[in-house]
Parts: structure tokens; sequence; C-alpha cells
């Protein structure tokens, strides 16, 4: 099978490989891959900025069918359609685990970075990290599970939204539109997205064809600062931080009212952020750091798509496998929302 392999350690590295079909153990099963989705952890361990283990097979963001299972599988069958948590490995036995927060586990070696993962034609999982995709939703559209599950997680189950909430989104990609999206179904009362100018050819007009926001702002060309403090009376009550960009994150706390709320889910590319701590601080803000899904975040992720509440349908484009490299260009260039790739056969 034909995969994308991140071959060794530094900036770049990626190949097209070809690699043996992988073999199921007996509580695990092998899933005939459909799509799966390019994710910002990719890029960065495209640019040697994440956490790797090579030769490795990238993508853990994936769709597809399960085509064989081990002895002692009993939830699935041949046929059935799946998606998979990206939390292989954890321990089982540290505190996280043992709390519920697998996904955190420091010896967990997830798929697409520490083990082989979904850029590719066939994928091994274990039976207990997969959801069966429901009836009427797509694998093309249940191929944005995994990043809207750890937008649910984030914002809704950890951040939480208040109906009635003044919530401001920095950022335009897909992990914005779905917590703009998810906010909006919990109840939001207004909310504002913030981008650049070159967002507004192709990811602004995505994001009113989901109609998932009330104002935007372009922070090139408009004054973020004053224009969210008069169209929410004096400050926002949650900020989610989507871009990962030190500017972004500096006036997220800025635009935040006094006991304000930042859910700070862009990673950054850099080290160290400068931030106004001090004005963090005489603001009582409550900041909350992310990483990765829950469990129920996966649920609630599922639920949304099937009760077709959440949409991710305009924000998809396909590429083939063969065409990763223009694939990962054109995210970088922002000329792209969201690309998923489909294997070779």
């Amino acid at each position: 099978m034909l995969a994308l392999v991140k071959t060794g350690k530094g900036e770049g590295l990626l190949a097209l490989e070809e690699r043996p079909i992988p073999r199921c153990g007996e509580d695990e099963v092998l899933i005939k891959v459909a799509y799966s989705g390019i994710c910002g952890t990719d890029i960065h361990i495209r640019h040697d900025q994440f956490t790797y283990y090579p030769p490795v097979i990238i993508g853990h963001e994936f769709s597809g069918v399960v085509e064989e299972t081990g002895a002692k599988v009993t939830m699935f069958k041949k046929g059935d359609p799946v998606v998979g948590e990206p939390h292989n490995k954890a321990c089982g036995k540290c505190w996280m685990c043992r709390n519920g927060h697998i996904q955190n586990c420091m010896d967990k070696r997830s798929i697409g970075w520490g083990i082989d993962g979904s850029f590719t034609s066939w994928l091994v999982m274990p039976e207990k990290l997969l959801h069966r995709v429901p009836d009427g939703v797509s694998l093309r559209d249940a191929a944005m599970t995994e990043p809207a599950a750890i937008v649910a997680h984030q914002l809704l189950e950890r951040a939480g939204v208040t109906p009635g909430d003044k919530v401001v989104v920095m950022g335009v990609g897909p992990i914005a539109l779905l917590a703009a999206q998810m906010a909006r179904i919990a109840g939001a009362g207004k909310i504002i997205m913030c981008g650049c100018t070159g967002d507004i050819p192709y990811r602004l007009k995505i994001a009113e064809e989901l109609g998932c926001f009330d104002r935007f702002i372009d922070v090139l060309t408009e004054d973020a600062e004053s224009i969210i403090a008069e169209e929410t009376g004096g400050g926002a009550d949650l900020v989610v931080e989507a871009s990962g960009a030190g500017s972004a994150i500096r006036t997220s706390i800025k635009v935040l009212r006094k006991w304000g709320r930042l859910c700070a889910i862009g990673m950054t590319s850099a080290p160290t952020v400068d931030i106004p701590w001090n004005e963090a601080m005489m603001k009582v803000l409550t900041v909350q750091f992310n990483m990765s899904s829950s469990y129920n975040g996966w649920n609630i992720a599922l639920s949304l798509l099937a009760g077709g509440r959440l949409k991710v349908a305009p924000m998809i484009g396909m590429r083939p496998l063969r065409e990763w490299e223009s694939a990962f260009d054109d995210l970088e260039h922002g000329r792209a929302m969201k690309l998923l790739l489909t294997p070779e056969e």
C-alpha cells in the first residue's frame, strides 16, 4: 500500500513509500481508509515542530470501513463505518489514564506521529478507540469527527458556553468554524470572528455560508479591540483562540471582560509567546489550555453531525494521496479550508 511517511527527523523529509498491509491483533480492527484529513499537527510535523517518531506514516483524522476483526473484537463487524480516537498506547495506569484523561497520557503513542497513521489505504486500530459512524452521516463528513471532537470537548465540556454569551473566535480555519458553530448551537448571543485580509477571498466565504458568526473583523485593517468593546458592551465573555498567532493571543486577553474566559485551542509554532500577563491578572481571567479530545467529545461531535446541526461539508475539499504536497502547501497558504486525502488503491 502507498503511504505518506515522515522518514526522519528534520524539516521536510516526507515521502510516499510502499508499505505492507498491517495485520490486526486479537483486540484490533483492520480498517480500509476512506478519507484522512490534513491537520495542523501534520503541517507542524512537516516542519519539525511537533513530536514524532520516524519513520512513521502520518495522519490521524480518518474515516473508513471495517475489513477484518480480531478474535476478541465484539462491538464491530466487517462493513461497519467507523472513526477512531488517536489515543493509541495510553498506559491505563498513570494518574491521567486512571482519571479518565487517556488523551493526555505521557506514554501515549498515537497514530500519525507515534505509530503508523492514516495517510494510506489500510489502518489497524484497537476496538476500544473506535466509534461507529451514525446512519445518515457520510464517510466524507465523518472524517471531520476528530477536530469536531476536540472542539466539543474543549469548548462545550470544559470552557462551556452560557446562553447569551458574547463570544469572539480568533481565526477563520476549520477549528474556528467548528467552534463558532458549536458556540451558536450552545446558545451564544453574539459571535465575532477575527481574521486577516487573506481570509476574505476564500475562508470568509465558507464561514458566511455556514452562518456561524455575526461580525467579521479584519485585524490587519480594523481596530479589533475597539470594535469588540463596542459590539459586546465592554468585553467578550469568552474568547476561543484558534489561530495560534502571538498577536491574536495577546488581543484575546485585551478584549475579554473581567472574569472572562479564554479557551486556547490553536497551537503556536513559536516556543514562547509574549502576553500581557498583568492585564490578565487584573481581569481575573480564566485561561484554559487544551490538547486533544475526550471520549464524550466524540459522542457529542457524532451526535451533532447526525442531527444535521454541525455543518462540515462546505469546509471540505479532497485530494488524492499522491497530491499531498500541493495539498499541504495550499493549507499553509490559506488556499484551502480543510483537505481530505483519499488513498491510492
